[in-house]
């Protein structure tokens, strides 16, 4: 079986704006709320389950589930996995994803500052300064023949598609304006050259994108 490089559970606003301005330790998205960003999947019995019973099994859910199917690594900007920028000023700092991070696979973390590679849990980051290319590559070695996401943030995912390295890609469009930020498209028809899209529209106003290769 090939393996694929896919985009999953990744929210934008109606703008095309993936995150606001001024991130922070303390606001990760900048002026744009996550719990708004991200209403649908936090809605969902996929993530609500992690911590206590509850949650939608809809169609949201379905969607959410898909996450970690046939996933066997990850690769993510330094935005994602942390707010610090430039040079690390020490190695204590292990990101915001806790002691258990969600991935349970190889993490590969672009960045300009390397440091040494370390394991959570079942997740083991390792940090890379090269191509998009060259961790794809490493990221597909990595992975055992199983599919790699490309995990955000938006600028790392803008670069993977400016490679053309994606081969199927799902976006929630939130029924929210963030008005400035970092933007994944102006319109998401500026894909179409190279994806087929299918809309999925909500009750909860969310609207679901699905690209696949054409």
């Amino acid at each position: 079986m090939t393996q694929r490089v896919r985009v999953h559970c990744m929210s934008v606003a109606r703008d095309g704006f993936g995150a606001g301005e001024d991130q922070s330790l303390e606001r990760p998205f900048g002026h744009a709320d996550p719990g708004v960003l991200f209403s649908w999947v936090g809605a969902t019995a996929n993530w609500v389950n992690r911590t206590e019973p509850g949650g939608t099994r809809g169609f949201d859910d379905y969607i959410a589930r898909d996450f970690t199917r046939n996933i066997g690594a990850e690769i993510m900007g330094r935005n994602k996995f942390g707010p610090l920028r430039g040079p690390w000023l020490d190695h204590e700092w292990q990101g915001w994803w806790g002691d258990e991070p969600p991935f349970h696979t190889p993490v590969f973390v672009l960045t300009h500052h390397l440091r040494p590679s370390f394991t959570l849990g079942e997740t083991t980051f390792h940090f890379l300064d090269t191509t998009p290319q060259e961790a794809l590559k490493q990221a597909k070695a990595a992975a055992a023949g199983r599919d790699v996401r490309i995990g955000g943030g938006i600028t790392t995912l803008r670069e993977f598609l400016d490679a053309d390295l994606i081969d199927e890609m799902h976006i929630a469009v939130a029924p929210i304006e963030l008005g400035s930020g970092v933007r994944l498209w102006e319109s998401p028809e500026e894909l179409t050259d190279r994806f087929h899209l299918e809309r999925v529209p909500r009750p909860n106003g969310f609207v679901h994108h699905f690209f696949w290769r054409r």
